[in-house]
């Protein structure tokens, strides 16, 4: 095939997503529109992609990097003069090249590279991807002559009653004759209802000049859908959804109710591991093999080993190793690495600390700045107390311990191996393996104390009213 080439159009403001965040890169299922296009046309092994920037473009280019040529469009005078920005670096080459718009986020690189083999199966000057719809109601329509060839595309505020009526609608994707494309951009003019240079007006130009126009249907019209608004983005997203969950049950994925499950397009999960309903995975987040992934959990840029099981928690930019454990309503904070075999129980929080294996944190505890070793228990209540106010501190827990309920470990600490905390202890000296720390004041009762308390009185009302 002769070499490939990419124009992405990604100047437009977007008015309509009324939005301070430049509109191509409003995120689909963790990624913005405009990254899903490039990504998409990257696999088409490309020679060259030029994205035409204008509105946010310092924005546009910290998300899409070195991925991708830049051009501005410092004024968006249509489509057609957005493309010739790109004119400068690709006007004088041989090839084909594809033009793509940024809000189209759900173009799979199959329909690039099947309308990149037609283009040139057909000998064609210009190709044009269209899709049927029964709604077409926006879109430009594709005007064919009686031997079914392209006439022309005429856009929704420029066609007449009859050409309103047309199905077949442009997509906004087109192949090009590279050398073609800019020299039929000079003949263009906006001699139209927008006052714009469409590039849809190339058809006719080529058209004029004897050339071929082809146009070919593609065979899913919701890959066709731009997103202008939020509702779009919703359509969108949910049609993304619905995609990367397909894939994943058939890699062996169970999804229990795949309408309330979110999953970002980048996340990686092994086989025989279960989603169940509500569950939102996002980022660079990977899960290994035979896990359960508990109802309405959240993991974000984790990594999950396998046999691990996630009870409705939190998890964010944390490691969970090979058969651990953690919730209901637990919540990993940055850096938490939980080992292989812990457990984390119900209401745990645990945050840049490290918990060896098989340690168990059973419930209602703050592990914060801290690194635990192997077979520790540690008992409810615990709090890790890290913060004096300016700076973080850290405590280290050496294997075998055990912390009882209801204690403090006032950081910076070191507790050794096989050491011991008595429960409701406040913990602030270093303690030495195999010692026992008890860090609280000496019980004492007094006598018939109760007596002299109101809530006395009531207790005697009380079992008073009862014996009657």
């Amino acid at each position: 095939m002769s070499s490939k080439y990419a124009v992405i159009l990604a100047a437009g403001q977007g008015t309509r997503m009324k939005s301070k965040l430049y509109k191509v890169l409003h995120p689909v299922c963790g990624k913005p529109m405009v990254d899903h296009v490039l990504t998409q046309i990257e696999k088409n092994d490309m020679d060259q992609i030029v994205t035409v920037i204008g509105h946010g473009a310092e924005m546009v280019k910290k998300t899409l990097k070195e991925r991708t040529n830049y051009v501005v469009q410092s004024e968006q005078l249509g489509t057609g003069h957005a493309v010739m920005q790109a004119e400068r670096l690709l006007g004088d080459k041989d090839g084909i090249t594809l033009i793509a718009c940024g809000d189209t986020p759900l173009f799979t690189a199959e329909t690039f590279s099947e309308l990149f083999q037609y283009h040139q199966s057909k000998g064609a000057v210009a190709t044009v991807l269209t899709a049927h719809t029964a709604a077409p109601f926006g879109y430009g329509r594709i005007i064919r002559n009686d031997l079914g060839i392209v006439e022309k595309i005429v856009e929704q505020k420029d066609a007449t009653k009859e050409e309103a009526a047309v199905q077949e609608i442009n997509t906004g994707v087109y192949c090009f004759n590279n050398r073609e494309l800019f020299k039929a951009l000079h003949k263009i003019n906006n001699d139209n209802a927008q006052g714009e240079y469409y590039l849809t007006d190339l058809m006719e130009v080529f058209q004029k000049e004897g050339k071929v126009v082809a146009a070919y249907q593609m065979k899913d019209f919701e890959e066709s859908m731009g997103v202008n608004d939020r509702v779009a983005l919703a359509n969108a997203a949910k049609v993304m959804r619905k995609r990367i969950n397909k894939e994943h049950m058939q890699n062996g994925v169970t999804i229990v109710d795949p309408d309330n499950t979110y999953i970002d397009t980048d996340v990686k999960i092994g086989s025989d591991t279960i989603i169940e309903p509500g569950v939102s995975l996002k980022g660079q987040t990977t899960i290994g093999s035979d896990c359960v992934i508990g109802a309405h959990s959240e993991i974000v840029d984790s990594v999950i080993g396998d046999s691990v099981k996630v009870t409705s928690s939190t998890i964010e930019n944390s490691i969970m190793h090979d058969n651990s454990d953690i919730g209901p309503y637990s919540h990993l904070r940055p850096q938490a690495d939980i080992g292989e075999g812990v457990h984390i129980g119900n209401f745990v929080e645990v945050k840049k600390a490290t918990i060896g294996e098989n340690t168990k944190v059973g419930h209602l505890t703050y592990v914060g700045d801290a690194t635990l070793g192997e077979e520790i228990n540690v008992g409810c209540g615990t709090v890790f107390v890290n913060y004096d106010g300016i700076n973080k501190h850290h405590t280290n827990v050496g294997d075998y311990s055990f912390i009882g309920s209801g204690s403090n470990v006032v950081a910076p600490v070191e507790i050794g191996d096989h050491a011991y905390i008595a429960a409701g202890s406040t913990v602030t000296q270093d303690v030495k393996p195999h010692d026992m720390a008890i860090a609280r004041g000496r019980q004492v009762n007094k006598d018939g104390y109760y007596d002299k308390y109101p809530v006395a009185q009531a207790a005697k009302e009380t079992e008073a009213a009862k014996k009657k």
